[in-house]
């Protein structure tokens, strides 16, 4: 890790702050569960914006089209372009918990 230190006293590093969002992607064979890692500033959209051809995903719970789970690890990597939507998990709601959806 590098810091740089200008001549006000800011400091610069290699090190990009970001925040864990839990959430739901749908891709187009599997639904996935875990965390999408954004800026502080930022949202899940602008990191599906990116042009990176895979987005990280942390703390990943595979499950397959019955619902079933399928795999369970600390990291993966999922090709945006498989991507059909995305829901932050604290506003995901199935018909089983009273939602419409």
């Amino acid at each position: 890790m590098s810091i740089e230190f200008d001549e006000k006293g800011k400091y610069f590093t290699d090190i990009i702050s970001k925040i864990a969002i839990s959430t739901v992607i749908q891709t187009t064979t599997h639904r996935i569960e875990g965390q999408v890692h954004v800026r502080p500033d930022g949202r899940i959209k602008d990191e599906l914006d990116h042009t990176e051809p895979f987005m990280a995903v942390t703390n990943a719970r595979v499950y397959d089209m019955r619902g079933e789970l399928l795999y369970d690890c600390k990291f993966m990597t999922v090709s945006r372009a498989q991507i059909v939507w995305v829901i932050p998990h604290d506003e995901h709601e199935t018909a089983a918990d009273g939602g419409e959806g």
